[in-house]
């Protein structure tokens, strides 16, 4: 089994990727609006700042979670016992932001979320009925206007080769909300696991995107959608070298939003960050 990147302009493009994500939970678009110079900019400007020092002046705040998360804080994921190998930053509208990387980043996320709106209308659309009926609401009107929507800047730092026995970049694990967004980034090593415990390659073109199924989606379609484990792999050879700078868009529905009959958007998220030991 492979994933196949489909093109955004097709005439069935639509069906093929709310396809590819009830199949595999993940679904890889090229030629899609968000303009590849944005996210290459991006990339170079957050690498500048992850090699400052400027970067712990903005070191996150317990109570909202914005601002920078540095390696020693790390997430640990759920089921496993070592950090993850990466430092991160948050970045919501309403949060702080550094001034000089400001303008890029936040159009980033209006681009970003426009996109999203617009799969969650394809996925709706090709949502067999009697599994639609279970959507309390449409599922763009989910995410409309949502504060809880984070964008997560990711900074890999290249492998020293002291790591800890079993770390790796990101271990296996599911994200928490609706969908989630990605450029494709600019090191390979993103894979999923498929229905029989393989784990293959998401191919990582630059300039394609790929969106993947979070459990809030699995949740609120009773278990059709499939929110598939994921995990970032350490690079081989030459690339150990690399930093790899990659920069998810994690869709929340507003927190009142009714997920199904146990869950609210709110009820459901608190409930996993303090699984996570976040909270």
């Amino acid at each position: 089994m492979k994933l196949n990147t489909i093109d955004y302009l097709a005439p069935d493009s639509a069906e093929r990727f709310v396809e590819s994500l009830r199949e595999t939970g993940f679904g890889v678009l090229s030629n899609h609006p968000i303009q590849k110079q944005l996210v290459e900019d991006i990339y170079q400007e957050w690498y500048a700042f992850f090699q400052s020092e400027q970067k712990h002046d903005f070191l996150f705040k317990a109570e909202t979670h914005d601002g920078f998360f540095p390696a020693s804080v790390s997430e640990t994921a759920k089921g496993n016992t070592v950090k993850d190998i990466k430092e991160y930053y948050h970045v919501y509208p309403w949060g702080r932001i550094p001034d000089s990387l400001r303008a890029n980043i936040l159009a980033y996320y209006e681009h970003a979320n426009a996109l999203a709106s617009e799969l969650l209308s394809w996925i709706e659309q090709y949502t067999p009925a009697d599994v639609a009926a279970k959507y309390s609401i449409p599922l763009p009107d989910m995410i409309a206007q949502s504060e809880k929507t984070l964008l997560r800047i990711l900074h890999y730092p290249p492998m020293k080769g002291d790591e800890e026995m079993g770390a790796i970049r990101a271990a296996a694990h599911e994200d928490i909300n609706l969908i989630t967004l990605l450029p494709a980034a600019n090191e390979p090593g993103l894979q999923v696991k498929t229905k029989t415990g393989e784990w293959i390659d998401v191919p990582s073109d630059f300039g394609s995107i790929i969106i993947n199924i979070g459990d809030m989606l699995q949740e609120a379609s009773g278990g059709y959608f499939p929110s598939t484990s994921h995990r970032v792999i350490n690079p081989e050879g030459t690339d150990k070298t690399k930093s790899r700078i990659s920069l998810p868009l994690f869709l929340h529905p507003n927190p009142e939003v009714v997920l199904s009959e146990r869950y609210t958007a709110d009820s459901y998220l608190m409930e996993r960050l303090r699984e996570l030991g976040v909270i």
